[in-house]
């Protein structure tokens, strides 16, 4: 089962990406978690992508998915896997489908968890962080039991610059400008899956899991 999630930053598609991973026993495949591990092993890829990072570019496609592709053809993909973060362009959806046209394979499901902005933009300017430690908060649905004080450690929360209304307004409207024509693409695919994002988390991936089947 290969399944490519799709929602604004801040839907909670990651979550969920790892719960379905969990549930069916594949690999949760983040553009991320991809990157790094190519780095860190020094890979030829990896080498290229660090020198466009370094410059403070962004990663051309083509590095992106022969990453992409690399890590898909690992024995642990051989059952499918949960695609977070890619692609998030139509070229980049385009390169996907026929790379896996080419192995005589396709993308089974795209889920879209549906949230709207107004949600999005409140759920993340509600997040608070511990520099110090990582735990991360939230103001309405994991408070600290003292207000603006990690649990963990003691020292002070903080509202990081990725979740100040500004920013996640500008984040979502590259998102809209960018990624969500995919939600187009993968219709015309007859693939797209959507749920309301908005649901509490466990509905969500009820929801999900009815879509992709027990």
């Amino acid at each position: 089962m290969k399944i490519i999630m799709l929602g604004a930053p801040g839907a909670g598609k990651g979550t969920q990406a790892k719960k379905i991973a969990s549930k069916y026993h594949i690999p949760h495949i983040s553009t991320g978690d991809i990157f790094r591990s190519n780095i860190k092993n020094g890979t030829e890829l990896g080498m290229k992508a660090k020198s466009f990072m370094d410059a403070g570019g962004l990663v051309p496609d083509e590095i992106t998915i022969g990453m992409l592709l690399d890590r898909i053809h690992e024995a642990d993909c051989a059952n499918g896997y949960v695609l977070d973060g890619f692609p998030r362009t139509i070229p980049q959806a385009q390169s996907l489908t026929k790379a896996l046209e080419d192995m005589g394979e396709s993308v089974d499901y795209a889920v879209n968890v549906d949230v709207p902005d107004e949600n999005i933009i409140s759920r993340m300017s509600g997040r608070r962080a511990c520099l110090a430690c990582g735990a991360t908060y939230h103001i309405v649905y994991n408070a600290p039991k003292k207000e603006g004080v990690c649990d963990v450690c003691g020292q002070q929360l903080v509202l990081r610059d990725d979740d100040k209304p500004e920013t996640v307004k500008k984040r979502l409207d590259v998102y809209h400008e960018q990624t969500q024509p995919l939600i187009d693409y993968y219709k015309k695919a007859g693939v797209l899956a959507e749920v309301d994002g908005t649901m509490d988390m466990e509905d969500v991936f009820q929801a999900i899991v009815k879509i992709l089947g027990a």
